[in-house]
């Protein structure tokens, strides 16, 4: 697998989310943390017991020394900050960085309840073309800045996401066999730019979508990822695409520091940010 970098990994995840937030999973005192030192400070993160694969994979690099001497490689101010590229170790300034991992993924455990709050600790992974089962990577990272929303911006994002959803049943009812002639006229009217012939045929169906649509769950924040999205921030766009494993509960102050460094080409800093070392803590 060849990890590309966070506009691929990331940024495609402004796709469908047919999921419903349950009841929010809070960290539990029996959680592992692991204490990150950087050139910029410590950060302390809290590992999910609810994503034990990732999780052990985690560590497994931690205790390894894998992350000792890596950079955070790609950061983008407001949205987050990745490392885990075994390849920046040793990276010349300039360079571009973000393919570099072990050889191997990580099943995805996406839990509808951990979500991209501030702080969130998340894998990255390539993208839906190549990964449809959102299997993480093996090795790289990110932790989630963000931006503080308001209700109105969550209700839009909500709607919005609810809308791919007609569209992912729209595509599902249009590729059903008996609809192979359907399908055909839809692609020549694409093709032709015809815009009203295209909104004529559509109407043919959409009584079948919005039955589909009306028994479907739909995506809804819950009470908690509101105050959490409304108040410290996050990245709520992202949810249900990427694995959230943890948290940070210490140095946020340090994720916005490395977060608002100048950055070049690649979203590179142009000065490195490097983990000088993880540990395992108490």
């Amino acid at each position: 697998m060849a990890i590309k970098n966070l506009k691929t990994l990331i940024i495609s995840g402004m796709v469908l989310i047919s999921l419903t937030s349950a009841n929010t999973f809070k960290p539990g005192e029996g959680e592992t943390k692991v204490l990150i030192h950087t050139t910029k400070g410590d950060i302390v993160v809290e590992l999910y017991n609810e994503t034990p694969q990732t999780r052990d994979n985690f560590l497994k690099l931690v205790n390894g020394k894998f992350y000792d001497s890596t950079l955070f490689h790609r950061v983008i101010q407001g949205f987050m900050i990745q490392g885990g590229d075994p390849q920046s170790k040793k990276a010349v300034a300039g360079t571009m960085l973000g393919n570099g991992d072990v050889g191997y993924t990580i099943p995805a455990e996406i839990k509808p309840d951990l979500f991209h709050k501030k702080g969130a600790l998340a894998c990255a992974r390539t993208g839906d073309d190549v990964n449809p089962t959102k299997a993480s990577s093996g090795c790289q990272f990110y932790i989630v800045q963000g931006k503080v929303f308001t209700d109105a911006e969550l209700n839009q994002m909500q709607d919005q996401m609810n809308m791919g959803l007609k569209q992912q049943i729209f595509s599902s009812i249009i590729s059903k066999p008996e609809n192979a002639a359907l399908k055909q006229r839809f692609i020549m009217f694409q093709q032709k730019s015809e815009i009203d012939s295209l909104r004529a045929l559509a109407a043919t169906i959409e009584p079948q979508i919005d039955s589909v649509y009306n028994k479907s769950s739909k995506f809804t924040f819950s009470a908690e990822e509101r105050k959490a999205y409304t108040t410290i921030g996050g990245t709520p766009h992202l949810d249900g695409n990427y694995t959230v494993f943890g948290e940070v509960i210490q140095g946020l102050n340090i994720v916005d520091s490395i977060a608002s460094v100048k950055v070049g080409q690649g979203d590179r800093p142009m000065q490195d940010v490097r983990v000088l070392s993880m540990e395992v803590v108490k």
